[in-house]
């Protein structure tokens, strides 16, 4: 095992912290004193997004498209979402914050821009959830489910969407070329939801986790033992799980090591997924990422979206 430092030039399109970056094999651990004091992440592609206590956002990551050119002002955000190149703020007045790519206006939130509690961001598209549980879509799937009405979750993927009910079901809807818009059955008793590429999680009331969708790298063969879950995430081509204990269970793609987690694996608060990369947030609001950096992997998770 080679222990090295690395160092990205931002002329080659990449944004980091003020700090170091300490890596081995194909994974880094991003390290600074910006990445402390961190309550939400997100994770677009090949970018990242820390939200901090005091409203302000950190981002990290690939940056060819603007994706972590914070906005100004950097202040009151209240949620972070990232999408494949572009990123969502919501802010504590409920109005959205959008920045990144915008070839399909997936930057372009409509109007009235008020009264949000929630975001999500996918391929080329952003979600928001309205205080009255209405849904609001832009972007290059931009398409709401009809009753949409009496919402509480949203999580959307490459091109298909999930939305979670009051009752505890599931609404799918958008591209279903791999089952992703299938709910299995019983369709109820769910907490919460997570979109990938191709595939859904969907986290049950007693801790077990159900997945569906495209499994060409097993990531819908939840792990043994299926309990004691208490969030989701899903990447491109993984799934991550956190349990109640603090640990973290990751599992589908891992040529890039986004399933290897590191140890000490304990003290989690939070998880998220990305392209071929995962967060971890701590309960000391320090965050762990393993994040791939070979050239080869922005060619193997260039996805065309036409």
């Amino acid at each position: 095992m080679i222990l090295f430092i690395l160092l990205i030039d931002s002329s080659l399109g990449y944004s980091q912290p003020n700090g170091s970056i300490v890596g081995w094999g194909v994974q880094v651990v991003v390290q600074d004193e910006d990445l402390k004091d961190i309550v939400t992440i997100a994770a677009g592609l090949s970018h990242s997004l820390g939200l901090k206590g005091d409203g302000s956002i950190v981002a990290w990551g690939k940056n060819n498209y603007g994706q972590c050119d914070l906005p100004s002002p950097n202040s009151d955000f209240i949620a972070v979402a990232a999408g494949w190149d572009f990123s969502l703020g919501l802010k504590g007045d409920g109005s959205i914050v959008a920045w990144g790519r915008n070839d399909y206006s997936q930057c372009n939130v409509p109007e009235p821009n008020s009264d949000f509690i929630a975001v999500a961001a996918g391929g080329r598209y952003g979600l928001g959830l309205k205080s009255d549980g209405t849904i609001v879509g832009w972007g290059r799937t931009s398409c709401v489910p009809f009753p949409n009405s009496d919402f509480v979750a949203i999580a959307a993927g490459l091109i298909h969407s999930l939305g979670l009910k009051s009752d505890g079901s599931v609404v799918a809807w958008g591209n279903n070329e791999y089952g992703q818009c299938g709910v299995p059955s019983p369709n109820s008793d769910f907490v919460a939801i997570a979109a990938g590429e191709y595939h859904s999680l969907g986290l049950k009331s007693d801790g077990t986790v159900v997945a569906w969708g495209w499994n060409g790298y097993g990531q819908c063969d939840v792990p043994e033992p299926n309990s004691d879950f208490i969030a989701v995430a899903a990447g491109l081509y993984h799934s991550i799980g956190l349990r109640s204990d603090g640990t973290i269970v990751a599992w589908g793609r891992d040529l890039e090591g986004q399933c290897d987690i590191p140890s000490p694996n304990s003290d989690f608060i939070m998880v998220a997924a990305g392209g071929s990369h995962s967060l971890g947030l701590k309960s000391d609001g320090s965050i762990v990422c393993l994040l791939y950096t070979s050239d080869a992997a922005d060619e193997g998770l260039g996805v065309d979206l036409g």
